[in-house]
């Protein structure tokens, strides 16, 4: 009897966890076997902010055959532990793989723990599978990049496995096209990588008014220009010349930056605003119930992003779909030639602003607070142009299509 090859997942973390890796893989693994493939997932038993969970080994959701591995427990807090987790990991779904997955299945493999697909690579060769690497951000490029010199020795050997993975792949997925660039440049053959950009729930997350927002009620802002930042502010981000900005824009009592999430730099950014004597001008929350997503997003006029230059197509900040499909525009502090850049430029749905040029994005927020008629036709063109080229459906649709063509 022919037998249809499963699609196998490999990536640390995966539903209930919610984190971003998992989050856009539960997605994806929940709809294709929605549409009657047969799906697994090897994965740990670990949860990312919250060391002391512990999953089922083995479980099914929604179709979907759920194998969780046992991991160390060192977790993050220290480079030392981090390195033994991510040892452990590597071994663990490596032998996982070996021994689940059949001659002919597809191995799906992300970047969490970074440089997985060196340790998966081999097993693919071995058992035949058909491996895919999905690449969320390229390492060692990456920790190079943020600081990380130890690692230097190291970098010639592991980029050489990594370009080496890449050349195995029967694909390579990137999430954006100065990525993709980048992995060519690598050595993977062109015609081996598509483009996939990150969704977003775009059902659920659409434009709303200032006047249908609970939210800005709730928290006080019903009459402040909203200039905000939600997810993650990392080492790859960069916030001094939004405080340069601010400082400019003090008088403005009416602008408020508004940070929903967290992430490494946000105790560096709060200890310079209390330095500055910013106070007034800041407001920080927590990260928010997945619930008030649709909310959250819309609570500001304008959202901002950072991106280093020099991180250009090793990451790309995939909040800015969220904002498009809020209906806002995106004010871009990266190089304007990046890729949200780009795309801004393209679409007309936001404006960039290079990094360390204070004074120009004190002057693009109050063009945006000043001009709500300018300001709501970027949201409306970042609507349509995620409607017409990164919507859910297109994405979860492309995914499909490599299944069936490749």
């Amino acid at each position: 009897m022919h037998r249809y090859p499963k699609i196998w997942f490999v990536n640390r973390f995966f539903y209930p966890d919610h984190s971003a890796t998992s989050q856009i893989l539960s997605d994806l693994a929940f709809h294709l076997a929605a549409g009657g493939l047969d799906v697994g997932v090897i994965t740990s038993r670990g949860a990312y902010d919250d060391p002391t969970i512990e999953l089922p080994a083995l479980e099914q959701i929604r179709g979907v055959d759920v194998h969780r591995i046992a991991r160390s427990r060192f977790g993050r807090r220290n480079l030392f532990g981090r390195a033994v987790d991510y040892a452990g990991i590597y071994a663990a779904f490596a032998a996982a793989a070996a021994h689940l997955a059949r001659r002919g299945d597809w191995i799906v493999v992300k970047t969490d723990p970074p440089l997985l697909s060196v340790a998966l690579a081999p097993v693919a060769k071995a058992k035949g599978l058909r491996l895919i690497n999905w690449l969320q951000d390229l390492y060692p490029e990456v920790a190079l990049g943020l600081g990380l010199k130890f690692l230097a020795p190291f970098a010639p050997l592991l980029t050489a496995a990594r370009n080496a993975s890449l050349r195995a792949a029967s694909r390579n997925v990137a999430i954006g096209e100065h990525m993709r660039d980048l992995l060519i440049r690598s050595g993977a053959q062109p015609q081996r990588v598509a483009v996939i950009p990150n969704w977003c729930d775009d059902s659920a997350i659409r434009p709303l008014s200032a006047n249908d927002n609970p939210l800005r009620a709730a928290w006080g802002l019903h009459d402040k220009f909203i200039v905000g930042y939600s997810g993650n502010l990392g080492r790859a981000h960069e916030f001094q010349t939004l405080i340069g900005a601010a400082e400019k824009l003090r008088a403005q009592t009416n602008i408020v930056f508004l940070f929903i999430g967290g992430g490494a730099l946000i105790g560096a950014l709060k200890a310079e605003i209390e330095k500055r004597g910013l106070s007034q001008s800041f407001r920080f929350l927590p990260y928010q119930d997945a619930s008030l997503l649709p909310q959250s997003l819309a609570l500001p006029d304008v959202h901002w992003i950072s991106l280093r230059p020099e991180m250009e197509g090793l990451i790309v900040p995939s909040k800015f779909y969220g904002i498009a499909a809020a209906g806002r525009a995106t004010i871009v502090v990266a190089d304007p030639d990046g890729e949200i850049g780009t795309l801004v430029a393209r679409y007309d749905c936001g404006e960039t602003v290079a990094p360390g040029d204070s004074l120009r994005l004190a002057e693009v927020i109050l063009s945006h607070a000043n001009n709500p008629q300018w300001q709501s036709r970027m949201g409306d063109n970042a609507r349509v142009m995620l409607e017409t080229a990164f919507s859910r459906e297109f994405c979860l649709k492309s995914w499909e299509n490599l299944f069936k063509f490749s």
